[in-house]
């Protein structure tokens, strides 16, 4: 449902499996009707980005059950962002839904992309269909040390998701000062999505600068938008200034 995680139809296409896709409505909502018109009985799974990536919102939960106690396939809720989000996760309802699988990462708030590890929880009977597709040695010895380390010390990563949050809303402040800037999206994640009066050139700007935003102009609704991650007070202060710098030159 875009704009969004652009993987999914990466893999669809990877494995020759036809991609439907039915766009979120202008605030960024699943537009429920039009998903439930594009079910077929070749239908096999709906992906749910939420807080979706790019636009940062959380999916409103009662379109999501409704997609859920209707529609007979497995319905994938990508989590990536949950962390960030004051909502709970969906794995709480793995009980209620038996077509439902949850997955999250340790690449956003625990800060482990690189040993590139996460979980996909769901129904037993689900996870042992994956169980039998999946190579015998998909994760390796110290990747899933890191993991587990990295697990054992929850109180920092609650630490920092604080920091994150704190920071967001200060990027937000500081951002909503500029007359160029636009709009910027509600955020239930790590990052913010922006809309500029014209984007490309301050992307391009920031570009030469060193410091990478994400263009996601070319995405429906997403005219003039730029996703900025929330980093360390340091880089969002770099990040800051190059934007001041730019408009006062």
């Amino acid at each position: 449902m875009p704009p969004t995680y652009g993987m999914y139809e990466v893999s669809a296409s990877i494995n020759n499996v036809e991609n439907k896709k039915i766009p979120l409505t202008e605030d960024f909502q699943i537009d429920v009707p039009a998903v439930m018109a594009q079910i077929t009985p070749a239908t096999k799974m709906i992906f749910v980005c939420s807080p979706n990536n790019p636009t940062g919102n959380l999916l409103n939960k009662k379109d999501v059950e409704e997609i859920l106690a209707s529609f007979r396939g497995i319905v994938v809720i990508d989590e990536a962002y949950i962390d960030f989000s004051s909502e709970a996760s969906w794995s709480t309802e793995l009980s209620k839904y038996r077509n439902l699988v949850v997955l999250q990462t340790l690449s956003k708030a625990w800060g482990m992309a690189g040993i590139r590890v996460g979980s996909a929880m769901a129904d037993p009977y689900i996870i042992s269909m994956l169980e039998k597709i999946k190579p015998p040695y998909n994760l390796s010895l110290p990747n899933q040390q890191l993991a587990f380390e990295a697990m054992g010390n929850v109180n920092q990563k609650e630490e920092e998701v604080k920091l994150i949050l704190a920071e967001r809303e200060r990027v937000k402040t500081k951002l909503q000062d500029f007359p160029q800037v636009k709009k910027i999206f509600p955020s239930d994640a790590n990052f913010l999505l922006v809309r500029f009066e014209e984007s490309k050139p301050i992307f391009d700007y920031l570009i030469r600068e060193q410091v990478i935003v994400r263009d996601r102009s070319s995405q429906i609704n997403c005219s003039n938008c730029l996703r900025i991650t929330i980093g360390t007070k340091e880089e969002n202060d770099q990040l800051l200034k190059l934007i001041r710098d730019f408009y006062q030159a």
